[in-house]
């Protein structure tokens, strides 16, 4: 596939690109416009309320749940959608959705499950083995290539038919850690996206699937409404009659729409922190949680000297990551000590831990015989991404790096660097912990042999990846736990010595709710909100 392409795809995956063009809407108010996209089905219950939700990230990326990796879609299809197996959004342990139970041996190398008997789409049909299958097929398919593909094809080989409502799953070998990454494969109707076209319907923001709540409508950058679904008979029903999703990127109207006496929403994610003492005495609750959310760099070793892997851990000694946490983060965040954060079980520091050092920076640079280096840091232009740039720029510079820092929309950053191959440094934002918490599926996010973020470093077929996949192949396969962390430490100490795309400081994401008016939340320590669990307070 063309590379270009393809890039033009992870934006539409991420959400840095608008809609698929077929489907149109207005702008409006972010109070309930006009459906440009309805999937039919039923309305909710009575003795439901509603819900008004303000998310803090674009809702017209993929909402296509075998590609997506935009925070908005996913936590939306979290509510439309269900896998043969969920997961608790907070302890991630995995619960029966869509099948009746967990498999019974985690050690097998085939796990068979029954579908739930009366579970419907949201057009009314029913759910089959067929349709699982499908989905299946879709997620392992080499040349579509989807982006859950890496997360399934080292250690599913076949899902097959036994029933109208039975299936089995063949593994390569003994995988475990299977169970919990059920999730991500959410079982779409065959029906539906099995026709011409519909897999680009499913980027450009339809969805219909089996869970608790349908796809009333969805104005892309504006707002998406759920509604409860009358023949949900699932583990996890609906709570709200209806839930109106507004996206609001910009981080002051975000909070003005909780906050104050005109208040129109229950919850917010993504709060900046300069606003939680003011949104804590307007009475609301405010909470977060540590994870994988993190600044990240990644360099462009196609464009020398950023080959060198001493020039790029010389830029990363140079930044006082303890300064960004303090000023830029409020605290609320870690410098960085290996790619996972220190609150993951599988966490130690890597043998390479960057610590401000800029006299063992200017020393690396030498050794590298680099002098009279200037650096254009292009970066997303997310609000607390941005307040971190100044601390960098200030690091590099006192070392004799030139730098020029250029945020902006993250549409036009891939765009740059889709038409011109001599970028050199990028600074993003990412959170693996959308799909889960196991190491090896959180590396293969970013550290896939052909995927678009090893793409964009122009790195993975060197020397060292090659090394580096077959190490995180090896960790995959073994059987024994003990054994799996100690290879997995031994990746990770690759991955933070060769920093080619590593990050800077890991920060905790904050929730802010009227408890008042909702009870049941839970603060996730990824983007998004999950109020499968979540109620409208009782009057008194």
């Amino acid at each position: 596939m063309d590379r270009a392409l393809a890039r033009r795809d992870f934006l539409r995956i991420t959400g840095a690109l608008g809609a698929a063009g077929a489907i149109t809407a207005s702008l409006g108010a972010c109070t309930g416009p006009p459906s440009t996209i309805d999937p039919g089905g039923g309305r909710g219950g009575g003795g439901l309320t509603d819900l008004t939700a303000v998310i803090g990230y674009g809702n017209d990326g993929s909402w296509d749940p075998t590609m997506t990796a935009s925070a908005f879609g996913m936590a939306g299809n979290n509510h439309i959608y269900e896998g043969l197996l969920d997961t608790d959004p907070i302890t991630r342990a995995p619960y029966p959705a869509l099948a009746t139970a967990l498999p019974l041996d985690q050690t097998a190398t085939t796990w068979q499950f029954t579908l739930r008997d009366g579970a419907t789409w949201h057009d009314g049909e029913p759910v089959t083995a067929d349709d699982v299958v499908f989905t299946f097929e879709r997620i392992l398919d080499a040349e579509a290539n989807p982006l859950t593909r890496s997360f399934f094809v080292t250690w599913l080989a076949e899902v097959r038919k036994t029933g109208d409502l039975s299936v089995e799953l063949d593994f390569r070998f003994p995988f475990p850690e299977a169970a919990p990454r059920l999730t991500i494969a959410k079982i779409m109707p065959r029906h539906v996206f099995g026709r011409d076209g519909a897999w680009d319907d499913a980027a450009g923001g339809f969805a219909l699937g089996s869970g608790p709540y349908r796809q009333a409508s969805h104005t892309p950058k504006s707002n998406t409404v759920f509604e409860a679904y009358d023949g949900y008979n699932g583990p996890r029903p609906p709570t709200f009659r209806s839930m109106n999703w507004l996206t609001v990127v910009d981080a002051a109207p975000r909070v003005a729409r909780i906050s104050g006496g005109s208040a129109d929403a229950q919850i917010a994610d993504n709060i900046p922190y300069a606003n939680v003492e003011q949104l804590r005495g307007d009475g609301l609750e405010v909470a977060g949680g540590a994870g994988m959310n993190h600044l990240f760099l990644m360099f462009n070793t196609a464009n020398p000297p950023f080959d060198d892997v001493r020039v790029r851990q010389a830029l990363f000694h140079a930044i006082d990551s303890q300064q960004i946490v303090d000023v830029a983060l409020r605290g609320n965040g870690r410098p960085a000590t290996s790619f996972l954060n220190e609150d993951h079980p599988a966490h130690r520091p890597a043998a390479t831990v960057y610590s401000y050092d800029p006299d063992r920076a200017r020393r690396l640079l030498d050794e590298a015989g680099v002098g009279n280096l200037s650096v254009n840091l292009m970066s997303v232009n997310v609000s607390w991404a941005v307040d971190c740039l100044p601390t960098i720029k200030e690091g590099w510079d006192a070392i004799g790096v030139r730098t020029t820092l250029e945020p902006q929309e993250t549409s036009a950053l891939f765009t740059k660097m889709d038409q011109n191959q001599d970028y050199q440094v990028v600074a993003a934002v990412s959170n693996p912990n959308q799909f889960g918490v196991d190491p090896d599926l959180i590396l293969r996010y970013n550290y896939t042999a052909g995927g678009t973020w090893m793409a964009y470093t122009g790195w993975d077929t060197s020397d060292e990846a090659t090394d580096l996949f077959a190490r995180m192949d090896r960790a995959t396969e073994e059987p024994d736990p003990d054994r799996k962390l100690e290879l997995v430490h031994e990746y990770l100490d690759v991955i933070a010595e060769q920093a080619v795309l590593y990050p800077v400081v890991h920060n905790e994401l904050l929730t802010a709710w009227d408890p008042d008016r909702i009870v049941g939340v839970r603060a996730q320590p990824y983007p998004g909100l999950n109020l499968l669990q979540a109620r409208a307070r009782a009057s008194s």
